[in-house]
């Protein structure tokens, strides 16, 4: 089943549009702010994201940039008041897939959610793939030998960067501005503790490791490797 999450902060709408879309056959899950949806939205396997721009605290167009710089690729389907030109390119351009300006018609929202799954069966990034382990861009969802991993959003965006740069050294600045979006400067104690339950997870007792430590340098992830600290 299609699933869905709506963050849409008006809760009687939002209880609305979860009705209508269940009755069309999609699973939903709804959330009231940008704090629940986040996490949401990166862990919990979904097929397409209805959010509000309209939200407390963190607007929606900021979430929507948020999530896009953790490398989310769900289709995103922003819901606003605002019908100017320049907010619908404002939206687009942080990331959204599609914009649709409220008050709406409910068969013009399942129309583009329509259209936007269509959209993303077709562009469905391949899986990445290193020795036995595999993580699915689309879902979140990572193995090692079959067996499905729980990484915490932290832990899968370090190991997607490194399966993006498998066989390269990627250097724990790059990480510290890619992960943390900071400079390394007291970042070194927390990467390191993040890098070792990754790890803990990743190459249990047994296994070939697969993520090294390259001494003055950063880390590689690769089947071997001749230099780890």
């Amino acid at each position: 089943m299609t699933k869905i999450l709506l963050i849409e902060d008006d809760q009687k709408a939002a209880r609305l549009l979860k009705r209508g879309l269940q009755e069309e056959d999609f699973a939903v899950d709804a959330v009231h702010s940008a704090e629940e949806g986040e996490p949401a939205a990166l862990t919990g396997d979904y097929d397409l994201i209805v959010l509000d721009w309209m939200l407390p605290a963190k607007d929606g167009i900021t979430l929507c940039g948020e999530l896009r710089a953790r490398g989310l690729t769900t289709p995103i389907l922003m819901l606003t008041a605002r019908d100017g030109l320049g907010d619908r390119i404002a939206g687009l351009d942080t990331g959204a897939d599609d914009y649709l300006t409220k008050p709406f018609a409910f068969d013009e929202l399942l129309a583009r959610i329509r259209a936007l799954l269509r959209r993303s069966t077709l562009t469905q990034p391949p899986p990445l793939k290193v020795a036995d382990l595999t993580l699915e861009p689309q879902s979140h969802v990572v193995k090692r030998a079959g067996q499905v991993l729980d990484l915490t959003p932290k832990e899968y965006a370090i190991l997607e960067l490194l399966m993006r740069q498998a066989g390269h050294v990627v250097s724990r600045q790059q990480l510290a501005e890619r992960i943390w979006t900071a400079d390394l400067i007291a970042l070194d104690n927390l990467m390191d503790a993040h890098m070792r339950n990754l790890r803990r997870k990743l190459d249990p007792e047994g296994m070939p490791r697969l993520i090294h430590t390259v001494r003055g340098q950063g880390f590689r992830l690769a089947e071997a490797a001749d230099d780890d600290a």
